[in-house]
């Protein structure tokens, strides 16, 4: 069996473990699946504001090799930027998460992608990587409250698969 394991942080990371290692079993692999969503606007409008300044990042990142007075609409350094931000969050939002599944003994695999929508970003990631199970807390980081997040709603009504909510 594959168990994906979404989640932005707030997982119950004891009752997720339980469960997705009781769903994979012996043999079954479990990824543990975060989206970190990054305002890509609010980037374009940091690198303006700070646009000839002292403070402008100098790194081999933050170079290119096309030269122009006129802004970039994706400049270079907001990839590195972007990826060193999203490594740390997934790390965080998955460490209590990881350290359950070491309990547990399960085999398991990390991933985490950025993303400006969660719910489309986890269907996009379990349509490019077939699971038997999806498994998902009730509540997160949405805006929404209610009897399940707007998430968690839209993942449970058009995954793919079937869909384990974790309370």
């Amino acid at each position: 069996m594959q168990v994906h394991i979404a989640t932005d942080g707030r997982l119950d990371p004891s009752r997720a473990a339980t469960a997705a290692c009781r769903l994979a079993g012996d043999d079954g692999r479990i990824t543990v699946l975060s989206v970190i969503e990054v305002p890509r606007e609010l980037l374009e409008e940091m690198r303006a504001a700070a646009a000839g300044s002292a403070a402008s990042p100098t790194g081999p990142e933050y170079q290119t090799e096309q030269v122009s007075d006129t802004q970039r609409t994706h400049w270079v350094g907001d990839d590195a930027f972007v990826d060193r931000y999203v490594a740390n969050q997934v790390k965080l939002r998955t460490a209590d998460l990881v350290a359950a599944l070491d309990e547990c003994g399960a085999e398991y695999e990390v991933a985490g992608i950025e993303g400006e929508n969660a719910a489309k970003s986890v269907l996009e990631w379990v349509g490019d990587n077939p699971a038997d199970f999806l498994l998902i807390g009730t509540h997160g980081l949405g805006r929404f409250e209610g009897m399940l997040g707007s998430t968690s709603t839209k993942l449970a009504r058009l995954a793919p698969c079937s869909v384990v909510l974790v309370r």
